[in-house]
């Protein structure tokens, strides 16, 4: 019989009960029960760190991440079947830059797409790519801070500019509400995001997803990046040999959207169920066309083979018309992963362009043992 996990409360059998009473007449109030079990977990941790006697500063910290996380998630939510492209770059380009109209472009392109864009809501860049995608397909995520950072014109005073404290929960947004990222030139903030995305992208803390550097024509900025990339990180061995698959550089717009919008040409999503991944795909290949995936990517599987299934019951009924591929992936050969995806999209002639997104979790993958475990000895705190 398998090992009952208990349950994540307080040491005080009064105050779970209250708990629990609170956490279930707020459920009949708002007419729905769906996650309470997190929403009492959140309580108990609250409730810990009064135990606990944490600081004013280190409960102010935490209090001002939940209320941004909250007022972001209810922001982004009307919108979570949309695709999304967060756009990255300097505040300090100038309108008369090359790319300044290269993320114009690009953003105007992904809007006809039926894409909306993200940005930091700041000028240069950011004011270029909200300026192409127009006001209706914008959204700005703000960081208060003493000098530059103010937000732009074409999203100032929309219901979806999103100012926020911390850069960290805006990371988190940025993060989860993306389905492509793109890059242009930058500084200290612009490479940051782009090695963020790709170092949670490549650890498997994000769902895979396209992640583009785009140069202005004739420009060399990401492209002196790309080799110095390729002569010390992968040439040293500091990452693998096919995490080139998971970013493009280019001064194309045509093919950054291109590379964008074929990433989802068949496939459309994943999730970890237990040890298994399940890619989600508008198309599933037939008999011998997954007979040359088994033999051409059997190096990523943990075990077993590559097989066909439909939607497993721990989905929870989540886009149950699409075909699955089920895989015990290793977790770490996520640039083999992208080959494998892209090889999936490949097999497809006329791509539905009318499937709905789907909302990303921030933490890919399943609990392992150890942070089972982990889990049960806090219980002891």
């Amino acid at each position: 019989m398998a090992k009952q996990r208990r349950r994540y409360e307080l040491r005080q059998p009064e105050l779970n009960r209250l708990v629990e009473e609170l956490v279930e007449r707020a459920s009949e109030e708002y007419g729905t029960s769906e996650g309470a079990e997190f929403v009492r977990e959140l309580v108990v941790s609250s409730l810990r760190m009064l135990r606990e006697e944490r600081s004013t500063g280190e409960l102010k910290l935490v209090n001002s991440a939940v209320k941004e996380l909250r007022h972001a998630l209810s922001v982004f939510g009307p919108y979570e079947h949309i695709r999304k492209v967060s756009v990255f770059g300097s505040a300090r380009t100038p309108e008369t830059a090359p790319a300044w109209q290269q993320a114009f472009d690009f953003a105007e392109r992904m809007a006809a797409a039926s894409w909306m864009t993200i940005t930091g809501a700041g000028d240069g860049v950011m004011g270029a790519a909200q300026a192409g995608a127009g006001r209706e397909s914008s959204f700005g995520v703000n960081i208060s801070l003493p000098f530059e950072q103010h937000a732009n014109e074409t999203i100032r005073n929309d219901p979806k500019l999103i100012n926020f404290r911390y850069f960290f929960t805006r990371k988190v947004m940025f993060v989860k509400e993306s389905h492509a990222v793109a890059l242009l030139p930058g500084g200290f903030g612009t490479l940051d995001e782009g090695f963020e995305a790709l170092t949670l992208i490549q650890t498997g803390k994000a769902q895979i997803m396209p992640v583009v550097f785009l140069d202005p024509p004739g420009g060399s900025y990401w492209k002196d990046w790309e080799a110095w990339a390729d002569a010390r990180l992968r040439g040293e061995g500091l990452i693998g040999s096919h995490d080139g698959s998971l970013f493009t550089v280019t001064d194309d717009v045509d093919q950054a959207v291109g590379e964008i919008l074929s990433f989802y040409a068949n496939y459309h999503s994943s999730r970890f169920v237990g040890d298994k991944l399940v890619l989600r795909l508008l198309e599933a290949p037939n008999e011998e066309q997954l007979a040359a995936l088994n033999e051409e990517f059997s190096d990523l599987l943990a075990k077993g083979s590559l097989t066909l299934s439909e939607a497993l019951p721990r989905e929870n009924g989540a886009f149950a018309d699409l075909a699955r591929l089920v895989l015990h992936f290793d977790r770490r050969s996520i640039g083999r992963l992208r080959q494998l995806i892209d090889r999936l999209n490949g097999l497809v002639v006329e791509p539905r362009v009318d499937m709905p997104a789907t909302a990303h979790e921030v933490i890919a993958g399943a609990v392992t043992p150890e942070q089972e475990a982990a889990e049960e000895a806090e219980q002891e705190l």
